[in-house]
């Protein structure tokens, strides 16, 4: 009985080069369409919105909204993060805030800082555990 035989492997095929800098998706990030999508900067006035800041939509979009409000309101039907917003729309956060200042000075969407749970539990509470834990 002979062993079998080992066959050769071809060599891998060299990795695809990694996409230029700035390209997304195989094509070119194009900055003149986020200075479309934010508009002129007149005062450079922006609301103080942060990565974890709720945004809410009080209303359907106005037929004069650029796609990207639209779009904005159409997803912040249930409380969402500014950071999430940039996520969904594929805009950098900064263009977010300006869609987000417009949308506020129009009052079609409400800003309110996140629900956060307190860190440290009440005393009251670990001191009903406790004793409930020594009468055992």
């Amino acid at each position: 009985m002979t062993p079998p035989r080992r066959q050769r492997r071809s060599p891998a095929p060299p990795p695809e080069p990694p996409p230029p800098a700035g390209a997304e998706g195989g094509r070119q990030k194009n900055p003149e369409r986020l200075y479309v999508v934010a508009g002129a900067d007149e005062d450079g006035a922006r609301a103080a919105v942060d990565l974890v800041t709720l945004i809410v939509a009080h209303a359907e979009p106005p037929p004069s909204a650029s796609p990207e409000q639209a779009a904005l309101l159409r997803l912040c039907s249930a409380p969402l993060s500014a950071a999430e917003l940039s996520a969904y729309l594929s805009l950098p956060f900064s263009a977010i805030t300006v869609l987000i200042t417009e949308l506020l000075a129009a009052e079609l969407v409400q800003a309110r800082a996140p629900i956060v749970r307190r860190a440290v539990p009440d005393r009251s509470l670990l001191e009903a555990v406790m004793h409930g834990l020594q009468r055992l």
